[in-house]
């Protein structure tokens, strides 16, 4: 097994056909490689749920020539500047029209946008555009009007649908990687991840390093470590929480679950309701936050300053 490859990018798929998505979708965008032709495009929904997999099979199966740019990381005015003038600009070698895909476009800044929009324009005749983004209302009206959007929004048989194909692609990987696995385990963990598929496989890999996937990975509300957190936040400790989560490697949106599934257990029923409209109020701003620890420690003093069950 290479440990040194992320497996989200070892098993990614390569054709429209190997994503994990209901058929309505699948048939939309085969279309569009079938026609040979892919509009520039908003791709929207759900983080990890397949957005920017769906991008690259496309170009992979038109054999466009593709830049990828995380806006999160490199959504900068030298890289508009330079890297996507660059490629926007000169004739594919491989001929027809290049495409970028701009990963979280939604975190760029307005004036980022504009520069980009401007991109659009000039570039449309030789290059598409795909974005990804969780929220699209964060898109300025101008790059929306030029995108056709893709919601990608389930229906209950969907995702029940793309659970059970999400199980087999991962314990499929866990045979090919030669891990030990329990079946049971393995459906277990990615039912609470999903619709994060991205997630789940992530953490699966990180967990396959000890050898084997065991109940062990299904340990949550139980771990010592959330226990503390629990134990600092009843006392209204401030250090004592700003520390934990300096200290704590547990995924941050683990932690928003962790609190919305058992706010009635926490708190009184009046809180109860006040955690998930806080929670709802700071996952929001965890997606454009700059230090998203300041974002958590925030949310969780908001969230300890309320009355405790006993």
């Amino acid at each position: 097994m290479n440990e040194e490859v992320l497996w989200t990018e070892k098993y990614r798929p390569t054709t429209v056909n190997d994503t994990i998505m209901p058929e309505r979708y699948k048939k939309m965008f085969n279309s569009m490689v079938a026609t040979g032709e892919i509009p520039s495009l908003i791709l929207t929904g759900q983080s990890g749920i397949g957005k920017t997999t769906i991008a690259k099979a496309m170009c992979d199966e038109m054999d466009c020539s593709t830049m990828v740019i995380n806006s999160s990381l490199d959504g900068t005015k030298d890289t508009l500047r330079n890297q996507i003038r660059d490629f926007a600009s000169t004739v594919s070698l491989r001929g027809g029209r290049k495409i970028v895909i701009l990963d979280e476009a939604d975190g760029l800044t307005i004036a980022m946008q504009e520069s980009f929009r401007a991109f659009m324009e000039e570039f449309s005749s030789n290059c598409g555009f795909i974005l990804t983004c969780n929220l699209q209302h964060r898109l300025i009206i101008a790059i929306q009007s030029r995108c056709s959007t893709i919601d990608f929004k389930f229906t209950r048989e969907e995702k029940h649908e793309n659970m059970k194909a999400s199980i087999r692609r991962i314990v499929s990987i866990l045979k090919k990687e030669e891990v030990e696995h329990d079946v049971k385990v393995v459906a277990a963990f990615v039912k609470k991840k999903l619709p994060d598929i991205r997630k789940a496989i992530n953490e699966l890999q990180k967990y396959s390093h000890y050898g084997q996937i065991d109940s062990g990975i299904l340990t949550s509300m139980d771990d010592l470590s959330f226990k503390k957190l629990i134990e600092v936040m009843k006392a209204k400790n401030f250090d004592g929480i700003r520390n934990w989560v300096a200290e704590n490697d547990m995924d941050q949106h683990d932690i928003y679950g962790v609190f919305y599934d058992h706010a009635r257990s926490f708190f009184t029923a009046d809180c109860s309701a006040m955690v998930i409209l806080t929670l709802s109020e700071y996952q929001s701003k965890a997606v454009v936050a700059v230090n998203p620890d300041i974002n958590l420690t925030a949310c969780l003093l908001e969230i300890s300053s309320l009355d405790w069950k006993t």
